[in-house]
């Protein structure tokens, strides 16, 4: 017996949540590139500022990579590595000997929870099943 290949169409509503979440990667990276050093006192984050700036450079490049995407839904996970990227960083933030430990927990809550936006909108994929 012949496997047929289910007829495939676009999935727009994933679509349109990849580019959103574009967006919000331009605006979280002009964040972290104008503005390290607030983002540092606030977190008691490791690490030089500039780190910070690499990190918004990143996040603006991955924003503008979804938004130009044929494909944007495949390109969060580029996004996904960014999150996992910054919850390692992030981790010493929510030491006890960290006297910013509220604002690090709180970013690592942040970035957590957009993880988990990142995966499921990326997991949805670019096309879907057609229903008969």
């Amino acid at each position: 017996m012949s496997r047929t290949r289910p007829h495939l169409r676009t999935n727009h509503r994933a679509q349109s949540l990849a580019r959103g979440l574009g967006w919000v990667s331009i605006a979280l990276g002009l964040g972290e590139l104008l503005a390290p050093g607030a983002l540092k006192r606030g977190t008691g984050a490791p690490g030089p500022a500039t780190l910070l700036q690499a990190y918004g450079l990143r996040e603006i490049a991955t924003g503008a990579l979804i938004l130009a995407s044929d494909r944007p839904v495949s390109m969060v996970w580029a996004r996904v590595a960014g999150d996992v990227l910054d919850l390692a960083t992030l981790a010493p933030a929510a030491s006890p000997d960290n006297p910013q430990r509220e604002g690090g927990i709180g970013a690592l809550a942040f970035v957590a929870a957009v993880t988990a936006v990142d995966i499921a909108v990326a997991l949805q994929g670019d096309e879907e099943a057609e229903r008969r």
